[in-house]
């Protein structure tokens, strides 16, 4: 069944003028930023590499930008540990233990490119790394992710609490699955909830990367370029110079 896009422009076009964007209440979470999926050398679950070099150059200038506003960057990494007879952790879910069974040379997680649930991001590997480009002193790292939810575990909503924290900005891998099930989760906790379309992608295929913007944009926030992000910051700092 082919399905068109429905198309609701006028109301992302209204719902991009309602959208405020106090830097003092604003954070960025970057989401699997790692060389598991962004650095092909690695990668156990990479991305399309035009995916990575579009990903990480946008998502530079998105950080750069911010970390001069003085607006707090979080890292969140999934980091599995590696369990005798079990391989990752992460390999007690019934549908990764049926995703590494099932999979062949044709067939794979990620379409047209080799990858592994079984050895994905062990602990002390090089792919739970953050790319280099994107991580400064100073930038706050949660690197204890499990599953998709970056709050599902981890101290993330403790963070962003003690930040003070409102507006949830986010970037990473992939679209369709952690930045999506974030948030789902950023949302339902009543924060307001950005993701910047320059700076996600998805490994599992354009289609389901497009999936989660369009999920996001008519659900669950505001999906935004960086020149849209940028110009919303400014007009917040505008604002507030001429209040």
């Amino acid at each position: 069944m082919n399905v068109d896009i429905v198309d609701r422009s006028t109301l992302i076009r209204g719902l991009f003028k309602e959208l405020v964007l106090e830097k003092r209440k604003t954070a960025v979470v970057t989401i699997d930023m790692h060389r598991g999926h962004l650095d092909m050398d690695v990668a156990t679950m990479p991305t399309k590499p035009d995916d990575a070099k579009r990903v990480i150059g946008n998502a530079q200038a998105a950080l750069e930008f911010c970390r001069q506003r003085k607006i707090p960057v979080i890292h969140v990494v999934l980091v599995n540990r590696k369990i005798p007879g079990l391989g990752s952790e992460a390999m007690v879910h019934p549908f990764w233990k049926a995703m590494h069974a099932a999979q062949g040379e044709l067939d794979r997680l990620t379409p047209g490119r080799k990858s592994t649930v079984k050895e994905h991001n062990l602990e002390g590997s090089k792919g739970t790394e953050i790319i280099p480009e994107l991580y400064r002193q100073g930038d706050y790292v949660i690197d204890n992710k499990k599953r998709l939810d970056c709050f599902y575990g981890t101290d993330l909503k403790t963070l962003l609490g003690v930040l003070g924290i409102e507006n949830v900005v986010l970037m990473g891998i992939n679209t369709n699955t952690c930045v999506l099930n974030t948030a789902f989760t950023a949302f339902n906790f009543d924060y307001r909830v950005v993701v910047l379309s320059d700076c996600v992608a998805s490994m599992y295929g354009d289609d389901l990367h497009v999936l989660g913007l369009q999920n996001v944009a008519r659900c669950l926030g505001w999906v935004l370029t960086n020149e849209q992000f940028f110009a919303k910051l400014e007009e917040e700092a505008q604002h507030a110079l001429h209040a």
